[in-house]
């Protein structure tokens, strides 16, 4: 089995053969990341490789230790300076990068991959192929417990997340059906294109 270090370069890989064949307008089609185009959410995702630790808490310091606003600020200014192959440039040639969140570790870096790489190929119709349970496994929370589904804050009363393509639930109530990486993607508040989920509660997470 991979390890999670695996895991991380085989997702890095396969987003940036996606971007490789984005054409230039796709570069500025919407995500699921609100406000943000492909641009934004890949010059979010290369941040940890192009800042240091020193520029980052430089960074960190002007937007007053406000990391979501940070995060905005940069991944708007270095979106408008990168070009597509530059950001994609990005991308490949930190396949093997061994950053990791603060406390988050290596499954907080797959996490983060696997997530925005998502927020970008759904709302594109790119994710043609399911996201492999291995990948899944280490991020899909274990209960509402956990701190990832506490950090997005998502109202899940009365509701239970079940997959349809693999043995994986959370929650208890009225059924809301999908693939695990979409209900991944429900987890950290995002809305999705219709179709992708089934139930009761489906139209309170999909855009309309």
């Amino acid at each position: 089995m991979d390890t999670i270090k695996d895991m991380i370069a085989a997702q890095r890989a396969e987003l940036a053969e996606v971007l490789a064949g984005l054409p230039g307008p796709g570069w500025d089609e919407p995500t699921l990341c609100a406000g943000w185009r492909v641009r934004e959410v890949v010059a979010h995702i290369t941040m940890p490789f192009r800042y240091g630790r020193g520029r980052f808490a430089l960074e960190l310091a002007k937007s007053r230790g406000r990391f979501n606003e940070m995060a905005d600020r940069l991944a708007r200014h270095d979106a408008a300076a990168m070009s597509p192959a530059d950001l994609t440039a990005s991308v490949r040639s930190n396949i093997g990068h061994p950053w990791q969140p603060p406390g988050g570790g290596a499954a907080g870096a797959l996490a983060h991959d696997l997530i925005h790489g998502l927020d970008i190929t759904v709302p594109l119709g790119l994710a043609v192929h399911p996201v492999p349970e291995e990948r899944l496994r280490p991020v899909l929370p274990a209960s509402l417990a956990d701190r990832s589904v506490k950090f997005f804050g998502v109202d899940l009363d009365g509701i239970e997340l079940r997959a349809s393509d693999m043995d994986w639930s959370l929650g208890s109530g009225v059924p809301l059906t999908g693939a695990a990486a979409d209900l991944l993607l429900v987890l950290c508040g995002r809305t999705l294109p219709a179709g992708r989920l089934s139930g009761e509660p489906s139209a309170r997470f999909t855009r309309h």
